[in-house]
């Protein structure tokens, strides 16, 4: 099975139309028509339902395309850093980060970064820590930004100094919001959004205490910004951290007894990072002179 056909593969299936695929491709019809049904033969299996106008993705077609997008994405990475120069560092750096503070740190050590290695870009990616994790172990991304509570130990890490402070996310014409902060009690009778993750959950349920049993869970969420939705229309208040963006018509109240959690910087601890990579994960270190917990 060849990179190229691949390419060929996801194109069909994007367009969901050969002919045009093909003139994207810039080969003929007959040719990528000829290249798909060689790569159904090599697999056994039939990857489109085809009609005279219109070609879909089969379920088995469904299944090649996530892991055909995977193999491509690990593919450019690779060549990426196969063309860095070997005098001065460039390359590719693909960092993974949920959505927190943290963020604020990475982009000050981005822009330092920058003024001695201009030639480095970076792939930024946003998504839950379940997520980067599986990413990181795939080989797709080369340093994850994870909030804690989180399982690190495939992982090197560097811990950061700053704290993240839990919250809920309310309407600022809800009763609540003229609370300066929340206490559990506050919640009993009021539909709340969780964080998706068990763990996080897990140490939410102990600010609650007793009382958990009693909550109206009315959902959870993996990312802020649709969960924000959801207490823009009443459906619940959201459990987050005090983020720099703030959403309209909505108020972040803390919450009381405080809870706190910090943020780590992750990669594995197998994988064999490119030059920019390494380079990247000293100035980090140096940047924040921290040593006792991170290793290389």
């Amino acid at each position: 099975m060849e990179l190229r056909v691949l390419r060929y593969f996801l194109m069909a299936a994007r367009e969901e139309n050969i002919t045009k695929a093909a003139e994207l491709l810039h080969i003929t019809q007959p040719t990528l028509s000829r290249q798909l049904i060689h790569l159904e033969e090599e697999l056994g299996t039939k990857l489109f339902t085809r009609s005279s106008h219109r070609i879909q993705l089969t379920e088995d077609g469904m299944l090649l395309r996530h892991k055909a997008q995977e193999l491509i994405q690990l593919a450019d990475k690779l060549e990426k850093e196969f063309q860095q120069g070997q005098e001065e560092i460039s390359g590719n750096i693909a960092i993974g980060s949920g959505e927190t503070n943290g963020v604020q740190f990475l982009a000050d050590i981005i822009r330092q970064f920058q003024e001695t290695y201009p030639l480095v870009q970076y792939d930024m990616y946003t998504a839950s820590a379940d997520d980067i994790k599986e990413k990181l172990d795939q080989g797709l991304l080369d340093i994850g930004l994870l909030t804690e509570p989180v399982d690190i130990s495939k992982y090197n890490f560097i811990r950061l100094k700053e704290k993240e402070r839990w919250g809920i996310l309310v309407r600022e014409d809800d009763a609540l919001a003229e609370k300066e902060v929340i206490r559990p009690e506050d919640l009993l009778d009021v539909p709340v959004f969780l964080a998706r993750r068990t763990l996080v959950r897990n140490e939410l349920e102990g600010w609650f205490g007793d009382i958990y049993d009693q909550i109206r869970v009315a959902g959870t969420y993996n990312l802020i910004n649709n969960a924000a939705v959801m207490a823009e229309k009443k459906v619940g208040v959201v459990f987050c951290f005090q983020l720099q963006n703030r959403f309209d018509g909505l108020k972040y109240i803390p919450l009381y007894p405080p809870v706190e959690t910090g943020a780590v910087l992750v990669w594995k601890k197998s994988q064999i990072a490119s030059r920019a990579v390494r380079q990247f994960l000293r100035f980090v270190k140096e940047y924040r002179d921290i040593t006792p917990e991170a290793s290389m």
